[in-house]
């Protein structure tokens, strides 16, 4: 969203990100995306909501609006009063108001959302709607490619309003849902449920199972069957040249793409020619205990 806004020439003059995260064995400290392009740009970063406040009350803010995209906080006074906040927001308002509406989405099988511009109040996503860009959600979609999606959509639309002005906004219409978070029992993989539930989960990128006592991910798999199940619920019914096919609770599916404890993605050809897999051999048959 900021390389847009940057390419469109709007004037950022500051950028509100998360805090430095460290990550790995060895306690790296890796800043947020965002914050890199800023300051590869020369934009001034915060990472607290009362330091950007404290800058701000230095500084003529008339005609600055606001842009939140994916913040992952509910923003309150001060900030909520200081200036007018638009919001970018990935789904069909009221539909999937929260933290994960592309995942909830996927998992619920909807065939399309939206990236909505909204104003910012003090409510969950709650507030009335500048512009709504529609986009359709293909079996093929993973997280990733949708929310690339949506975020192209929406960054057009919202170059668009900054340049030339925000229209009326309208206020919500219809039954809110609400978007939990996405939990560790979300992405663990439920072999009694169908194989196009299945692959919805796996669309999340983060799908695991067990496999021989050992955490298993899944990455991607092709919905060989589904209606009809061959096999018992997470039973692997076939191993050929194409790899891998499981029996979920009604139809099956192929690995494609697999990740075994300690290990690096390769595709399921790869894991069962190196594993071996047997006809019989089940998945998640202990996989309640991993967490």
């Amino acid at each position: 969203m900021l390389h847009s806004l940057l390419d469109a020439g709007i004037d950022v003059v500051a950028v509100l990100t998360r805090p430095d995260k460290r990550r790995g064995r060895g306690g790296s400290v890796d800043a947020s995306p965002v914050k890199k392009v800023a300051l590869q740009h020369g934009i001034t970063v915060f990472d607290s909501s009362d330091d950007a406040m404290s800058w701000m009350q230095t500084r003529e803010m008339a005609g600055v609006t606001g842009v939140v995209v994916a913040y992952g906080r509910i923003i309150k006074d001060p900030l909520l009063s200081a200036l007018p906040l638009v919001n970018l927001h990935f789904s069909e308002l009221p539909r999937w108001r929260g933290a994960a509406p592309v995942e909830r989405a996927i998992l619920a099988g909807d065939k399309r959302t939206a990236a909505s511009i909204m104003q910012i109040e003090e409510g969950l996503d709650t507030g009335a709607v500048y512009a709504m860009e529609s986009a359709d959600i293909h079996d093929g979609d993973d997280v990733t490619t949708l929310r690339e999606r949506l975020a192209d959509l929406g960054a057009r639309s919202l170059v668009t309003m900054l340049q030339n002005g925000f229209p009326a906004p309208r206020v919500q219409e219809g039954e809110p849902v609400h978007a939990d978070k996405i939990t560790v029992d979300d992405l663990r993989i439920d072999w009694d449920t169908s194989a196009v539930e299945i692959h919805r989960t796996v669309r999340l990128g983060e799908a695991f199972t067990s496999f021989r006592g050992q955490r298993f991910k899944i990455r991607r798999v092709d919905v060989e069957n589904g209606e009809g199940t061959p096999g018992a619920a997470g039973e692997i019914v076939l191993v050929d040249k194409q790899g891998v096919t499981v029996a979920a609770g009604s139809g099956a599916l192929r690995l494609v793409e697999v990740q075994p404890e300690g290990k690096k993605v390769m595709s399921g050809r790869d894991w069962a020619n190196g594993a071996q897999p047997r006809v019989g051999e089940m998945f998640g048959s202990d996989y309640r205990a991993l967490t």
